[in-house]
C-alpha cells in the first residue's frame, strides 16, 4: 500500500522536515497542528485549541471527511491545569469541533512546544470514507 504524503499550506502549514498528513489506505495520520502563525499564539491556551480544532477538522474536510471520522487526537499542553481552568469551554470547543461525535483522546503535558507564545498542539488519525 503506498503512502501519499500531503501538505495544506492555506489551512495548517507545515515545517519543512514533515508532511502535515500522510494517507495510509483508509487512514489519515495528521502531524501535530498548532495556532502559529495566527492572531491566537501568545493568546489563551483555549484561544488556541479552538483554532487548532479547526485547522485539523478542515484537513480531514480537505480529505472528504467529516468531525465523525476522527478515530483518535493526541493532544500535548504545556499546562494542564490551564488546560482545565475552564471546563464548559473546553467542552463546547470539542462539541463543536467535533458536532459531540468524540475521538479517542490523550492528554500529556510538556515543558514547551516549538516556538514561544505556542502551549498546545494536537496530533490526530482519521478514518478516509
Amino acid at each position: 500500500m503506498p503512502l501519499v504524503r500531503k501538505q495544506y499550506p492555506d489551512i495548517a502549514p507545515a515545517g519543512p522536515t514533515y508532511s502535515r498528513s500522510v494517507i495510509a489506505g483508509n487512514m489519515m495520520f495528521i502531524s501535530g497542528c498548532t495556532a502559529r502563525g495566527t492572531d491566537s499564539q501568545g493568546k489563551s491556551m483555549l484561544e488556541q485549541l479552538d483554532v487548532t480544532l479547526g485547522r485539523l477538522v478542515a484537513v480531514a474536510a480537505a480529505e472528504g471527511a467529516g468531525p465523525g471520522s476522527f478515530a483518535k487526537i493526541t493532544c500535548f499542553v504545556t499546562s494542564i491545569a490551564d488546560y482545565q481552568l475552564d471546563s464548559d469551554r473546553l467542552k463546547e470547543l470539542f462539541a463543536t469541533h467535533f458536532q459531540e461525535q468524540y475521538p479517542a483522546n490523550s492528554l500529556i503535558e510538556i515543558s514547551a512546544l516549538a516556538e514561544p507564545g505556542l502551549d498546545v498542539e494536537v496530533e490526530a488519525v482519521v478514518i478516509l470514507e
